[in-house]
């Protein structure tokens, strides 16, 4: 039983995983930048999140489930703002510089990428309603079920998200050599303002009643 709950909780975490938003452009950016591993590392950060997102979820802690709901329009500006920012940073960021760091073998540093990419998704926690959805989708409470089964369905959410971002930025590696320094300019450009305007959006969301976590898909 504790195997087909392992299982389920895979595929639950691939599923929140997998649709690309402003955190998945920015482990791609940082891959092709970078290397795999600032890359791989920064989607750590946001399969820690998730996990965190789904523990809670999966308790229902009324706690915090009850503070979201009254404070959603000052999360969804928050989480929006540190998206923006995070969007520009990558914007007017110079590749040519990246990529002399990295010939001098001077990488990234790999703490940083996990803790940023960490709190720009843990400032969403309106993410959690994904994670509840999934659960009610596919049957899953921890009402009544043993303790080995919950803690088998987070550990199962932790290895299909970080699944997903071991193959998303595996594929995009494997590329990465085709990339030359305007190329890495323009996705920078591209991705700076795709993440920008996601951010913007979310923000704007709050006038249009649309649901939040709509624009921070991963």
């Amino acid at each position: 039983m504790g195997v087909e709950v392992f299982l389920k909780g895979i595929l639950i975490g691939l599923v929140a995983s997998i649709p690309l938003g402003p955190i998945g452009v920015m482990c791609i950016q940082r891959t092709v930048g970078n290397n795999q591993r600032s890359g791989f590392v920064s989607g750590l950060g946001a399969a820690t999140a998730d996990t965190i997102f789904a523990a809670i979820a999966l308790f229902s802690l009324t706690v915090v489930l009850s503070f979201i709901e009254k404070n959603l329009v000052i999360i969804q500006v928050l989480g929006g703002i540190s998206v923006i920012i995070v969007g520009m940073t990558i914007l007017l960021k110079n590749p040519v510089q990246q990529i002399r760091r990295n010939r001098a073998g001077k990488n990234s540093n790999l703490w940083g990428d996990y803790l940023s990419i960490l709190l720009v998704t843990l400032a969403n926690p309106a993410y959690i309603l994904i994670f509840v959805a999934l659960f009610a989708a596919s049957g899953v409470s921890a009402e009544g079920a043993p303790y080995g089964n919950n803690v088998a369905m987070i550990v199962g959410v932790l290895s299909g998200t970080s699944i997903w971002w071991f193959l998303l930025t595996f594929f995009v590696n494997f590329l990465r050599r085709r990339f030359r320094p305007r190329h890495i300019l323009w996705m920078n450009r591209i991705s700076g303002t795709l993440i920008v305007v996601l951010g913007a959006a979310a923000i704007l969301s709050i006038f249009f009643n649309a649901p939040v976590y709509e624009f921070f898909n991963r």
